[in-house]
């Protein structure tokens, strides 16, 4: 990996960043106090919060396991995230070994780990790129000096759109996306949701729009609508825990209410 290890790395720990969350949720230290009183108060709304990220990192795991046997060589994984073993590229390799995997997030501290962490199986390649989702272009350009536009390539933007608003261009920046693409390639989506208790998801929106963030969490309708003119693959949109689960690590959650979050696959034709 070279990645952008020239870069000066300048941390804000003034306030939580979903990065360093979503770390102090899966058990990492690649956070800061900030994030994790910011953490433990949403655990207060849903104490499954550990669980949720958990479900979403199995998710990740199977779909990229899913799509690594069917064909595809090339990911690009925008927020990334904090990188936490097994990453997306070490499952896309034990399958294809010559996998072409770009990351991206715009926390630097993602960046100040992605050199340690981020080592590619010598027959294919592992980049990384600290950018804004909001800014695609900029992510396309620097991805296409990894990836191969010409041929099929697997988009994830796994538990990201939640934090992008309507207003603020969710559905345009998924166009933008899928747009440049080649016939072939795919789109990998996961999202929290309001479905099963509004009120917490009301709750938690606030707390995120009272520390300058945005939490926008979507029905299952939603999110099915960033699929317009794909080809979903089977089961469509369900619950994240439910998504092909013969495929790997099924998280098993106690209680009787689902965890929510909503997942799917789609092939661009």
């Amino acid at each position: 990996m070279t990645g952008q290890e020239s870069q000066a790395v300048e941390i804000d720990t003034s306030k939580p960043h979903p990065a360093r969350m979503y770390d102090w949720f899966l058990g990492g230290k690649d956070n800061y106090p900030v994030d994790e009183q910011m953490a433990r108060q949403l655990l207060a709304l849903d104490s499954r919060g550990r669980d949720m990220a958990r479900v979403n990192r199995a998710f990740m795991h199977r779909a990229t396991r899913w799509l690594a046997e069917n064909g595809v060589r090339q990911f690009l994984d925008i927020g990334s995230g904090i990188p936490t073993e097994p990453n997306l590229h070490q499952i896309a390799q034990r399958t294809a070994p010559d996998a072409r995997v770009v990351y991206c997030d715009n926390d630097p501290i993602v960046l100040a780990h992605a050199a340690a962490l981020l080592r590619s199986a010598p027959e294919g390649a592992t980049e990384y790129i600290q950018a804004d989702a909001r800014r695609p272009e900029a992510i396309l350009e620097a991805a296409g000096k990894v990836l191969d536009f010409d041929r099929p390539i697997a988009l994830s933007l796994l538990a990201l759109l939640h934090f992008v608003d309507d207003e603020d261009g969710a559905a345009e920046l998924v166009d933008r996306l899928v747009d440049q693409l080649p016939s072939g390639s795919y789109l990998v989506l996961s999202h929290t949701t309001g479905d099963f208790d509004p009120e917490g998801a009301a709750k938690a929106r606030a707390m995120y729009k009272a520390r300058g963030m945005t939490l926008r969490p979507r029905s299952r309708a939603e999110l099915t609508a960033f699929f317009h003119g794909l080809a979903l693959v089977e089961p469509g949109v369900s619950l994240s825990a439910e998504w092909r689960p013969e495929l790997g690590e099924v998280i098993d959650v106690p209680g009787h209410e689902p965890i929510p979050g909503y997942a799917g696959v789609a092939r661009k034709r």
